[in-house]
């Protein structure tokens, strides 16, 4: 964000956190008259779900856009954003048939309200029928300051991310919206089936019950350490959250999704035990 940001002469500015959410207090303290937008994660880096609500009017009062950043998986459970106000909705679709692949390339997803959507770069396309009746997609809105007006232009430099948007749509089709709404709740139940097996080994979480399929674990010696001795026992450790700010040495960033087992679950935790 902040190298988009840099180009554009827009400062960006990181709000702290409090308990693992964003610090409402410090937050108003930031949004002024020059605020353009407040953009929040839902769920958050540390796995939790921000209280939206309570956001959207600290950037509205001020008159600044509200943006929300947001896994679509875990939209198939959590309460939409814009229900609480948000004027964008951005996103990786990376959790929909598309892999890993060691960071990229993914493809991001966006919306935006009808007020909005004429400053949409690119092209929208919509659903109709054709003489015979028959469904088909045209282009229904396209801003055309790429052929005439290139010096305002939005969308003259991009990417093009088709495959991966293809593989997504395939894959949110074959889920269907029961599909995907049973997949995230996998996502919630065995993660929070997750942090009470830690909790019962005597770990100690400091992630409260609002989060989706990630929370924290305080461990009594180094993550990176932890991490090799689990991959000699064929696991995977969760990220360090070390590595991203100090106070949070030997803390690790666990992440649980509808592909794990409970056995897996037990055993991992297990695992672990040596470094409680």
């Amino acid at each position: 964000m902040k190298t988009y940001a840099i180009g554009q002469h827009i400062d960006v500015i990181e709000i702290d956190e409090k308990d693992g959410v964003t610090d409402l207090v410090a937050l108003e303290a930031q949004v002024d008259d020059t605020v353009a937008a407040v953009i929040v994660q839902y769920p958050n880096f540390y796995g939790q779900v921000e209280a939206l609500q309570e956001i959207e009017p600290l950037a509205h009062d001020r008159k600044a856009l509200f943006i929300v950043s947001s896994n679509p998986l875990a939209l198939g459970a959590l309460t939409p954003p814009g229900k609480f106000g948000a004027d964008i909705v951005v996103g990786d679709s990376q959790v929909f048939g598309i892999s890993e692949a060691f960071g990229g390339p993914h493809c991001g997803y966006f919306a935006v309200t009808s007020k909005l959507t004429r400053k949409v770069p690119g092209r929208l396309v919509g659903e109709t029928v054709d003489e015979n009746g028959k469904r088909g997609y045209v282009l229904t809105l396209q801003a055309r300051e790429q052929h005439i007006r290139r010096d305002k232009a939005t969308s003259n430099i991009c990417s093009n991310q088709a495959l991966n948007a293809l593989a997504s749509s395939v894959a949110m089709s074959a889920l269907g919206k029961q599909g995907i709404t049973e997949m995230a709740k996998q996502n919630i139940d065995k993660s929070h089936f997750a942090k009470k097996a830690f909790q019962e080994k005597g770990f100690d979480v400091i992630s409260g019950d609002a989060f989706f399929n990630e929370f924290v674990v305080k461990l009594s010696k180094p993550v990176k350490e932890v991490n090799l001795e689990l991959l000699d026992q064929g696991f995977i450790g969760g990220y360090d959250l070390g590595n991203y700010e100090e106070k949070y040495a030997n803390h690790m960033l666990v992440a649980v999704t509808e592909m794990r087992t409970k056995e897996e679950i037990e055993s991992f935790v297990t695992s672990l035990e040596g470094a409680k």
